[in-house]
């Protein structure tokens, strides 16, 4: 029997006024190990379909599991089975790096020997060993970028959602993340992946997902959506430029 995806998206249809979706039957997953990139231009409905998947708006029709689980039938397990980057930062002014990173690992339950094994060497990829006992009011939109990213790799959950997180991101801070994402691919987490930044996801991603105007009109790996769009060999940047003007 094969293994169950990691996550599941099933005929997802959806958005924020009844009888109106963004969503148009959205169908596709995210296997053990597999780092998938949801890409579309602004509008597509790829922050509508993290949304959903993160349980903050709920499907007009369709399905959403993680590890097998429907949010609705075990909330709990279904949210500990994901940690979420957001395009914006969003921490606590008062808290310091330090406490925001225990923070999310009290909430994760993760253990006192972990999260310090864990903290100690985020800190120092992310160069952030001189702020970590500094209030997020006093780091800059860079550093707290990489507070909410540190923030969910000290969680280590079966699924990781990232929203466009290289956005203020230094050049330095973009490979650390880099090279982080696929040591969490190599040891079995799975992560989908939104970047307007094609050109960066193109030698990372082992799939892709191209949204446009809510509906899937491209996916598989590099090679898949280039024959789908009649550009075998062609870059991911021209790939995508030939579907989503051919789906106008």
């Amino acid at each position: 029997m094969s293994e169950i995806p990691v996550l599941q998206v099933e005929d997802l249809s959806g958005g924020y006024s009844v009888g109106r979706p963004v969503l148009h039957d959205i169908q596709f997953q995210v296997n053990k190990g597999e780092m998938v990139g949801l890409i579309g231009l602004n509008g597509a409905g790829k922050s509508t379909t993290m949304k959903h998947i993160l349980g903050l708006m709920s499907p007009q029709r369709g399905a959403i599991t993680v590890q097998g689980k429907k949010r609705e039938e075990d909330a709990e397990a279904y949210q500990s089975s994901l940690a979420f980057v957001p395009e914006s930062p969003l921490l606590y002014e008062e808290l310091t790096v330090r406490e925001h990173l225990e923070f999310a690992a009290r909430a994760y339950n993760v253990a006192k020997e972990d999260y310090e094994e864990r903290a100690a060497r985020l800190l120092k990829l992310f160069n952030m060993e001189e702020k970590a006992d500094s209030l997020s009011m006093h780091l800059s939109k860079g550093m707290k970028q990489k507070v909410m990213i540190m923030c969910a790799f000290v969680a280590r959950p079966p699924l990781y959602i990232i929203d466009e997180p290289f956005l203020g991101l230094d050049p330095l801070g973009i490979r650390s993340l880099l090279d982080f994402m696929i040591e969490m691919r190599s040891q079995g987490s799975s992560i989908l992946l939104s970047s307007h930044i094609l050109s960066t996801i193109e030698n990372y991603c082992d799939r892709f997902i191209v949204l446009h105007r809510g509906e899937v009109i491209a996916q598989g790996t590099l090679a898949e959506i280039a024959e789908q769009a009649k550009l075998p060999g062609a870059a991911l940047e021209d790939i995508f430029y030939s579907l989503v003007k051919g789906g106008d």
